[in-house]
């Protein structure tokens, strides 16, 4: 099955959206991410992905209330993210109701420490995001905002031979601006890493890409834009996701 997943990213508590990651950029969308995210429920929609820009910026979670409001009043799934770089961070994002996390920043800096989380937590919770400027391939991480030296592809090997089964992957230059994914970037790491649940996250522009997507074995997609400015309406997404349960 393929899956649709929209992300709503936080700053102060509410959803906004970002250009290539440039927090200078920010768009307020909404005050009520909850009202957004039952939005997403009522046309079928299993999954968010909720996006702790404060969290990612300051190296550890702020907006938990979100993430508790959010599995509170509806039956999503949350893939939480921002900021998670401990032990405790894991803990509380699952007491606060996360299905699932990703995580960035922490696998980057203290590889050993997210390869352990794997082991403590189970690879069906733990997510890794390693996104990327195609331009050289190297990973970033704090909510986009640093560079490292670490190579893409030495980085995901490093965690699938120790378990990993989930990798949501962005070209932080198609994030937040709709023209169209990285297809050449994600074929390359589907055919080294055939075994993993790849997410396909930015540039997304429409429903053909969603198709595209598919029909290269990609797993799922993350989105954003595209439906925040109604690119991609939810009477689309709905049929597009009853035509892959």
């Amino acid at each position: 099955m393929f899956e649709i997943v929209p992300s709503i990213w936080l700053i102060n508590g509410k959803c906004v959206r970002l250009k290539r990651g440039d927090f200078s950029t920010e768009k307020v969308i909404s005050d009520n991410p909850l009202e957004i995210a039952q939005a997403f429920e009522s046309i079928g929609l299993k999954r968010i992905h909720l996006v702790d820009l404060d969290g990612a910026r300051r190296g550890e979670p702020k907006n938990y209330h979100i993430l508790e409001t959010i599995t509170g009043y509806t039956d999503l799934k949350v893939d939480f993210t921002g900021g998670i770089t401990t032990d405790g961070d894991v803990i509380k994002s699952f007491e606060f109701g996360a299905a699932t996390i990703t995580v960035s920043s922490i696998a980057a800096n203290n590889p050993e420490r997210f390869a352990q989380f794997l082991l403590s937590y189970g690879r069906e919770k733990i997510n890794l995001a390693a996104d990327v400027n195609p331009a050289d391939e190297k990973i970033k991480i704090r909510g986009w905002l640093k560079k490292t030296e670490i190579d893409l592809f030495d980085h995901i090997e490093f965690f699938h031979e120790r378990g990993l089964k989930y990798l949501k992957c962005s070209d932080v230059t198609r994030d937040g601006i709709a023209e169209g994914p990285n297809f050449v970037l994600f074929q390359k790491i589907r055919d080294r890493f055939p075994s993993i649940h790849l997410a396909a996250s930015g540039g997304v522009r429409g429903i053909d890409d969603f198709r595209k997507l598919k029909e290269m074995g990609i797993k799922a997609a993350v989105f954003g834009r595209a439906y925040y400015e109604g690119l991609i309406s939810l009477e689309e997404l709905e049929k597009f996701n009853s035509e892959n349960i």
